[in-house]
């Protein structure tokens, strides 16, 4: 049986067929079905974007199908970048310049008031008509600078208070261990083991 991963990051894929490794099942995603990564995520929390992608794919595809939407919220900033993380600043900024533009909106606030966390929803969908949504978190706060060479997006700036570093500082086996992602993925898989069961 195949579970299609909707996403077109082969990084991404890489990452759920490692987590989801126990289960028997072929991972794919959207490259290696021919499909193109242009549903729009147009809904007002991560589990609605997820659930959008997810039933998309599952129709197009005919596939029980995983999604994900992920995102970062500041306490400080009324918990934003939240839904638009990928594209806080407008389309023009990079990874780089959207946390150089979180930190300058937390400029002044005092560490204490930093307080954030990573946040994922993943959404698995069968075309039959199931569906079911997990979450995950992770929980920190934004620095004042950057620091570490490993993961991407906001990792540089977020201090993760479970490991006394930053996401970026993390090596990514350690990362994949303890991440938002992470800890959605293990409630995906207990999912997707009790769908799998009565097919034996």
């Amino acid at each position: 049986m195949r579970l299609l991963i909707a996403t077109g990051n082969a990084g991404k894929k890489r990452e759920f067929a490692g987590l989801l490794a126990d289960l028997p099942l072929e991972i794919v995603g959207l490259n290696d079905l021919g499909l193109p990564n242009d549903v729009e995520e147009t809904g007002a929390s991560f589990a609605e974007n997820a659930l959008l992608k997810a039933r998309a794919y599952a129709a197009r595809s005919g596939l029980l199908t995983l999604a994900d939407d992920s995102g970062l919220e500041v306490d400080a900033l009324a918990g934003a970048p939240g839904v638009q993380s990928a594209r806080y600043g407008g389309p023009g900024l990079d990874d780089r310049g959207r946390y150089k533009l979180l930190l300058a909106s937390l400029r002044g606030v005092p560490a204490e008031d930093r307080t954030a966390r990573f946040r994922c929803t993943i959404a698995l969908v069968v075309p039959d008509g199931r569906e079911a949504t997990v979450d995950g978190a992770c929980e920190g706060r934004i620095t004042d600078a950057p620091s570490g060479e490993h993961g991407f997006g906001y990792d540089p700036v977020f201090w993760v208070t479970s490991e006394g570093c930053t996401m970026a500082e993390l090596l990514p086996e350690r990362k994949n261990a303890i991440s938002h992602r992470a800890v959605a993925a293990r409630q995906a898989l207990h999912i997707l083991e009790g769908w799998l069961r009565p097919l034996g």
